[in-house]
């Protein structure tokens, strides 16, 4: 598969209000869109939201919210040059030639030789998007599962009807809106937590945060859950110094008789630490301290039952090499999101109707938390090929899945409208 041309878009979607995480916020997503062009002229198109505050807090903080982003823009350019230069077989090949020199650049151009690979792989998911699609038309391939690599194939075998569409509850989402999501049939919370201070304020805050929505959730009940009540997913991002602080908070959960009903805490603390969790009480997940397998592994071992399987925020390509990983260790892969545009949903969501459900729910599970982020959701929603689709709205809390899904692979092999439009 030789690419001979390229060209790239970037288009900004403002938010509702900052989204606040990882004791800052951001207030936009810059969506960056790659066209490619084959010697044979094929075209494909690929789109990829970045997420610099995320990925890599360090360099967020460093330069203003454009700077990141701009960042990763340089280093998407950097790959796409690099991938026509390639002449691989497969999207995994290319990507995987050209992920070292990328990253080398990446690390020059942010002056920053720790950059988390996170970073470098968020900048890529576009690009990386785009060499699966051009793939998939060279290939006359039509369906997700004619992508799947045949050792990843066994991992990916469900074909889920439901998965849990599971909003993020940033520290700046209004209460009221949380009830609006639990009046609607909203089963699983992710609850951001690791609030802006030192570690003491830090852990205050978060108490009190748990308090309030514990209290506004607890009456609420649901058949999707096997405590029949809707189930809390905490999300620290790194926040926590020390395993004593989890502890506490853990512990302020259990006063509050809220501990039960936690089926996850996802990546508690920085990645430069490397504590065993076995020991606390609650089911871990990491997420952005994983930057290739081989990570997984590591997680497991120091007690993380749960991998975040990021398709929209790791590349596809990382994507299916972690879950394969995650099967090795026994762990449980799900898949999350980056406030994710509509169009980006759907690449989550074609894996995650393909994962086990996961444990404590009655279904798959899916971090989705564009409705929360967006003033423009519904438009957004609208712009799509597929607008018509049942699958785009959650239903009771739930995306449910019929069987043109999965005929038509969410929609994924169409050009992105109104994306790709701006090549025209």
């Amino acid at each position: 598969m030789t690419i001979a041309d390229v060209d790239l878009e970037i288009q900004r979607e403002p938010f509702a209000r900052p989204f606040g995480f990882k004791g800052s916020a951001f207030h936009e997503k810059w969506n960056a869109v790659v066209r490619l062009r084959s010697e044979e002229g094929v075209e494909a198109f690929g789109v990829g939201g970045f997420a610099p505050l995320w990925s890599d807090p360090d360099v967020f903080r460093a330069h203003t919210e454009v700077g990141g982003n701009i960042l990763m823009l340089a280093i998407l350019e950097r790959g796409m040059a690099l991938a026509r230069e390639c002449d691989a077989d497969s999207p995994m090949d290319t990507f995987d030639a050209i992920l070292p020199r990328v990253e080398e650049y990446a690390r020059v151009v942010t002056r920053n030789p720790a950059l988390r690979r996170t970073f470098t792989l968020n900048a890529l998911v576009a690009l990386d998007n785009a060499l699966w699609m051009l793939h998939a038309r060279t290939e006359g391939m039509s369906s997700f599962d004619s992508l799947v690599p045949s050792t990843c194939r066994p991992c990916l075998g469900e074909r889920r009807k439901r998965i849990a569409a599971v909003p993020a509850i940033g520290y700046t989402l209004p209460m009221e809106s949380v009830r609006d999501l639990l009046d609607a049939g909203t089963f699983v919370l992710k609850i951001k937590v690791g609030h802006p201070g030192d570690d003491s304020e830090m852990l205050d805050r978060d108490q009190g945060w748990l308090t309030r929505l514990h209290e506004l959730t607890r009456r609420y009940e649901t058949s999707m859950t096997d405590c029949g009540h809707p189930v809390y997913y905490l999300d620290a991002n790194g926040r926590y110094g020390e395993k004593d602080g989890m502890r506490r908070l853990l512990d302020h959960a259990a006063k509050i008789d809220m501990l039960d009903r936690i089926i996850l805490v996802e990546e508690p603390f920085d990645e430069a630490f490397d504590f065993d969790v076995g020991d606390l009480p609650s089911r871990f997940a990491a997420d952005e301290s994983l930057h290739t397998p081989a990570d997984v592994a590591v997680r497991a071992q120091q007690g993380y039952a749960a991998m975040a399987i990021k398709p929209a925020g790791k590349t596809l390509s990382m994507g299916f090499g972690m879950i394969e990983a995650t099967h090795e260790a026994g762990a449980i892969p799900f898949v999350a999101d980056n406030a994710c545009v509509p169009w980006l949903v759907d690449w989550n969501k074609v894996v995650a109707a393909r994962l086990p459900a996961f444990p404590g729910v009655r279904a798959g599970m899916m971090e989705t938390n564009g409705p929360q982020n967006y003033a423009t959701w519904e438009t957004l929603l609208a712009s799509v090929p597929h607008a018509e689709a049942s699958w785009l709205k959650p239903d009771c809390g739930a995306f449910v899945l019929d069987d043109e899904f999965y005929h038509r692979s969410a929609g994924m092999f169409a050009d992105p409208t109104p994306y790709s439009d701006l090549f025209r």
